[in-house]
Order: C-alpha cells, then sequence, then structure tokens
C-alpha cells in the first residue's frame, strides 16, 4: 500500500511539476497566435564585409547582428581561407 501512496504523490508531483513548466515555457515564447510571421530582413552584415572589417575593432556594433547570420558569417569565412593554413 505505502508503494502506492508514494506512486500516487510521486506522479501528482510530476504532473503538477510539468504543468508548471509548459506555463513559463508559454510566458517566454508568448502565444505563437499572438505574432505575425517575421518578414525576412536584409542582412545586417554586407557580403562584401571581411573579417577584419568586422572583428579589427573592440567597439560594439552600429545594431546587433542575428546569430544565424553572424555563424553564417564566419562559416564563409573559414570555408574562403580553407587551406591557407596547411
Amino acid at each position: 500500500m505505502f508503494s502506492s501512496k508514494r506512486e500516487a504523490k510521486f506522479e501528482a508531483n510530476f504532473h503538477f511539476s510539468a504543468n508548471a513548466w509548459h506555463e513559463n515555457r508559454k510566458k517566454w515564447v508568448g502565444d505563437k497566435a499572438m505574432h505575425s510571421p517575421r518578414t525576412p530582413k536584409d542582412p545586417i552584415i554586407s557580403w562584401s564585409t571581411s573579417y577584419e572589417d568586422l572583428l579589427s575593432t573592440h567597439e560594439p556594433f552600429a545594431e546587433r547582428i542575428p546569430l544565424p547570420e553572424m555563424v553564417d558569417f564566419l562559416v564563409d569565412i573559414w570555408l574562403d581561407e580553407e587551406g591557407t593554413f596547411e
């Protein structure tokens, strides 16, 4: 009998915790129905920007650069430079 009470308590706690997690996630993510679809924006980093142009200063960027755009930039630089350090 003790085992089933313990299991019931665990299950109730699990469901409470799962529900609390989902509620907090909704607050963080927001209601997708309330958001309009994203419109593509022009890239912040110009296609002609070099690694030195972008990263040779300690000054902050004029505007935030989205992470996917920065990753694409760094991967492109890495692929362009591939083989030069062999």
